[in-house]
């Protein structure tokens, strides 16, 4: 996170558009952050979008017609959110001539696998990794590190829910975040004992 893929992703798709070819984006509809209707970068920059559940909707949204005849350029955010990304890419690419252009997380807070975005890799022209600065020392961030205490892979927030990290951060910060949370419980279960004495 905050490595600038939105950004990367628009300037992409402008820079498409600039050269005459119809465009259009497609954001998961779990994104509700800045704005339900466009794409918007961490610097306010918006650009309209389709926000959707799934991309196996969108042509038909979009016009069957529309899609077949005129549309040459899709551009895809926060694509680890959609379980369809896989095929709905290598049709689009394959099958129907599309350039496809995709911006997501290749992997979650724990550094597991996020969504299907590792798995276009075999079937992509190219391939853009990028990176942020680790906001405790500036070395270049690999890893997101979440400063809640929910466990659930998919949860949508900016900087107050995560931070980039470098590797030798991820991997203290990790170890240090659990030994905090282990001596807050067990601070919490003290008092609750002490209470239920009293």
């Amino acid at each position: 996170m905050f490595s600038g893929k939105t950004t990367t992703l628009l300037r992409r798709i402008l820079a498409e558009r600039e050269t005459g070819k119809q465009i259009a984006v497609i954001k998961s509809n779990k994104d509700t952050r800045y704005c339900t209707e466009s794409i918007v970068t961490h610097d306010g920059e918006k650009f309209p979008c389709w926000s959707l559940p799934d991309l196996s909707s969108f042509k038909e949204r979009f016009g069957f017609d529309e899609y077949e005849n005129r549309l040459d350029v899709i551009g895809i955010d926060e694509a680890q959110f959609f379980g369809d990304l896989y095929e709905f890419c290598r049709e689009a690419a394959d099958k129907e001539g599309k350039t496809v252009i995709v911006a997501g997380l290749d992997g979650d807070f724990k550094r597991r696998r996020f969504g299907s975005v590792l798995d276009l890799i075999p079937i992509a022209d190219t391939v853009t990794k990028l990176t942020s600065r680790c906001e405790v020392c500036g070395k270049r961030a690999l890893f997101t590190m979440r400063k809640t205490e929910e466990k659930e892979t998919e949860l949508i927030g900016g900087a107050e829910v995560y931070m980039p990290v470098c590797r030798s951060h991820y991997v203290f910060g990790q170890s240090v975040l659990e030994t905090a949370r282990a001596v807050l419980d067990s601070s919490s279960n003290k008092h609750d004992v002490v209470a239920s004495l009293l």
